[in-house]
């Protein structure tokens, strides 16, 4: 039985993962069994994957509570594609699923595998404190995790993440699609409400008070670098992000908020991601976390009506890191 607010974000992915299966041919993705029994859904690694294999993964990870679409944009001219993200359940949509936050290490050495986990299969496991300060968790026979990655987990690493969810490995479900694919680049992109949602938990907002959330971010080109197509994702949202919360509670409050989240109050603001991490040698720790923000945002106070607004996108940083 699901902690918190009884939703399932592990039962509310299943339908979509159910769709990913039958479609997969017309989605150019790869579905089969892992050795410990697992099912094991490639969206972009040895296939090539596509845009519509990244939304529904976005939706994945918001562990079916939020609507993603790619739709027509005006406001970068050069970049004309968006993606939306919107959901009434934003705190267990974006924190309790789709937040990368569980580390899942095998081996050492040059035989080692990391990936972070998202997705609904971090409510199951409940290895992070966040799941404490939301109160929420979810409990149930299926697990759906979804890796940012080239490669699915070695067997004895599988037998684990299945054993901390607690269910078995038959009836765990891992997708997987690196940042350089096209399913990869979008479901990073569509994290734009996610980073808004971390950020006010950092800030120490009520999140309790964040009853609605949207978000949307230019589609940003894959690139087979690494460093590139992860510089790319990131500016999407660090310099394209535009989100609306809906909140309750005093509107000075708000105001607040919507002055702290945007992206420009960090030190390492005005730089192409890329550039940045290689400024701190792959060392993503020495990066100010105040930088993973949206661009812009607007917070609207439910009791009074009033919408407070900070920061701005910026198209001249997102032609440099996209060109």
């Amino acid at each position: 039985m699901t902690q918190g607010n009884g939703l399932s974000v592990n039962r509310g992915a299943q339908p979509l993962v159910e769709q990913m299966r039958f479609d997969a041919d017309l989605l150019k993705i790869a579905v089969s069994t892992g050795a410990a029994g697992e099912t094991l859904i490639d969206c972009g690694a040895g296939v090539p994957g596509s845009l519509e294999a990244g939304r529904l993964l976005t939706e994945i990870c918001l562990g079916g509570l939020g609507a993603v679409t790619i739709e027509a944009s005006t406001l970068l001219p050069r970049w004309p594609f968006a993606l939306t993200v919107r959901t009434a359940h934003p705190v267990t949509a974006c924190l309790g699923s789709q937040y990368a936050g569980w580390q899942l290490v095998s081996g050492e050495g040059e035989a080692s595998y990391f990936s972070m986990g998202s997705g609904p299969a971090r409510a199951l496991a409940g290895k992070e404190a966040i799941f404490a300060d939301i109160a929420y968790g979810d409990a149930g026979e299926d697990a759906v995790l979804v890796l940012e990655t080239a490669s699915p987990p070695p067997e004895d690493l599988v037998r684990r993440i299945a054993a901390d969810c607690n269910v078995s490995p038959e009836n765990l479900t891992i997708l997987f699609a690196p940042t350089q694919s096209l399913a990869g680049s979008v479901q990073i992109v569509g994290r734009v409400v996610e980073v808004a949602l971390h950020k006010a938990h950092e800030l120490h907002f009520d999140l309790t008070r964040i009853v609605e959330g949207m978000g949307t971010a230019p589609l940003s080109p894959p690139h087979p670098d690494f460093v590139t197509a992860m510089g790319r994702t990131n500016d999407a949202v660090i310099y394209g992000g535009r989100i609306v919360l809906h909140v309750t509670g005093p509107a000075d409050e708000a105001r607040q908020l919507a002055a702290q989240l945007p992206s420009r109050n960090s030190k390492d603001f005005g730089t192409p991601f890329a550039e940045i991490f290689r400024q701190y040698e792959g060392d993503f720790y020495k990066i100010d976390p105040m930088l993973f923000s949206p661009a812009e945002v607007a917070v609207v106070a439910l009791e009074t009506g009033e919408t407070f607004r900070g920061g701005a996108i910026d198209p001249a940083l997102i032609d440099a890191s996209f060109d």
